[in-house]
């Protein structure tokens, strides 16, 4: 090998498994995520329990960029509404993440616990919330994951604190951010759009997460069959882009002016017009008097029972990735013609990573495409991913090559959230420092779904 081809630099300094096991006891597996598992564990010496989350370096890149990330931005935030880094491990094979642990319940379980439950109590969420990603946003942090189970309560006590979880697909940025990813039900009409965005897609999430927390409905939703996931998020996704949703009688009825109003303000399909998270702390539905304290816990706890005991919002089992779709644009208009057509050239191979362990390290470890690995979540709603729709036709065609990091030849990927660590761009907004390409008109983009 020519010397120009060599890489100089100091030798990496992996962990040592005996590290974690003689620092922590690792009990079973509490729960199996898009990328990582998740376990309780025990530090040997001062017996305080944590949450550890182990990811396999072998499940592929995009599992190794998660990782990475997550590990970057837990060690630059430290807020109490903010699960905090305890400790963090690098093997050649695994990383390993040490939380906070969290023993209070998620926030649907602590509503129908409940024997009384007003607007109030919605308005100490939020505004924890809203606190929480304010200290992102001032430090350039866009979360992008913003749902419902990812707000737990830190524990079981009366007047418990709410906090934010699971930061994998949180970027770091001084500009707007081009690669889509997210949950289905809360992207922002700027993600659909396949815009760039920045931090108003936060916003926009918590005006979902608000809206279901005060009527127990999601804001956006398709009656189409519950597997027919395709033409369930083109509707999904044609509704969004539009604005179109609704307070609806009777489950608005006793829902205050005011609290309607701040939604509205996060909810505005002009990422420029959308409330900041200052603008919204300083709403006075949050900092004042203007929310009700009306019981309305038996409405909300029936809708919440009724729509969020559904299997698309308790399991992520869509099999096509949001980012496999969003580079594929106009693939159900030009399926005919694609099938007459010369075949595609096949992807070239994956390159070699150098921090994916070799297949012969470990005997007992089986052999594994470069991908993270297609395993359902079970946690609560809107866990899952889904294609978004097609951009414009001034897109990339739709023959392009897959890149590397994106082939699976075993077995479709998963809807695993994807966009994890990619580039940016600089420009200047009111809520991101940048200026942001006008929203197409929605009819424009339902017609492109369609064509």
């Amino acid at each position: 090998m020519p010397f120009g081809c060599l890489t100089l630099g100091e030798k990496k300094d992996y962990n040592n498994p005996s590290e974690v096991t003689e620092k922590y006891d690792l009990g079973q597996i509490v729960k199996t995520e898009e990328f990582c598992e998740i376990f309780r564990a025990k530090d040997k010496a001062t017996l305080k329990m944590s949450t550890c989350k182990k990811f396999l370096k072998k499940d592929g890149r995009k599992v190794r960029k998660a990782a990475k990330n997550e590990i970057v931005i837990l060690k630059m935030v430290k807020h109490p509404n903010i699960l905090q880094l305890v400790d963090v491990f690098e093997t050649r094979k695994e990383y390993f993440i040490f939380l906070e642990l969290a023993t209070g319940r998620e926030v649907f379980d602590w509503i129908l616990d409940q024997g009384y439950y007003s607007e109030r109590d919605t308005s100490n969420v939020i505004r924890q919330v809203m606190e929480a990603v304010a200290y992102l946003h001032s430090l350039h942090i866009v979360h992008r994951n913003l749902k419902l189970e990812n707000l737990v309560y830190y524990n079981r006590l009366k007047n418990s604190k709410i906090v934010i979880s699971d930061f994998h697909l949180a970027k770091l940025t001084n500009g707007l951010i081009k690669d889509p990813c997210g949950t289905p039900e809360y992207l922002a009409p700027e993600v659909v759009a396949r815009q760039r965005y920045g931090r108003p897609v936060d916003c926009w999430a918590i005006g979902v997460i608000m809206y279901i927390l005060l009527s127990g409905n999601p804001p956006f939703y398709d009656e189409t069959d519950d597997d027919d996931y395709e033409n369930h998020d083109k509707n999904l996704f044609r509704k969004i882009l539009a604005g179109d949703y609704e307070f609806d009688s009777p489950y608005w009825d006793d829902i205050s002016d005011s609290a309607k109003g701040l939604v509205n303000r996060l909810m505005e399909v002009d990422q420029d017009q959308r409330l900041t998270t200052q603008e919204a702390i300083n709403h006075d539905w949050i900092s004042g008097n203007a929310a009700s304290d009306k019981n309305i816990k038996d409405g909300v706890c029936a809708q919440i029972e009724k729509n969020f005991a559904k299997a698309k919002w308790k399991k992520a089992v869509r099999v096509t990735t949001i980012m496999k779709r969003l580079r594929a644009p106009e693939q159900s208009a030009s399926a005919a013609t694609a099938a007459a057509a010369p075949a595609a050239p096949a992807a070239p191979a994956a390159p070699a990573d150098p921090e994916a362990p070799a297949a012969s390290a470990d005997p007992a470890a089986p052999a594994s495409n470069d991908t993270p690995t297609a395993t359902e979540s079970e946690s609560s709603p809107g866990s899952s991913e889904a294609p978004t729709p097609s951009e414009p036709p001034s897109a990339e065609p739709e023959n392009k090559p897959a890149s590397p990091e994106e082939d699976s030849p075993a077995q479709p990927e998963s809807s695993a959230q994807v966009g994890v660590m990619e580039e940016e761009e600089a420009a200047s907004s009111r809520c991101n420092g940048e200026t942001a390409a006008p929203l197409e008109p929605a009819v424009e983009a339902c017609d492109e779904q369609n064509g």
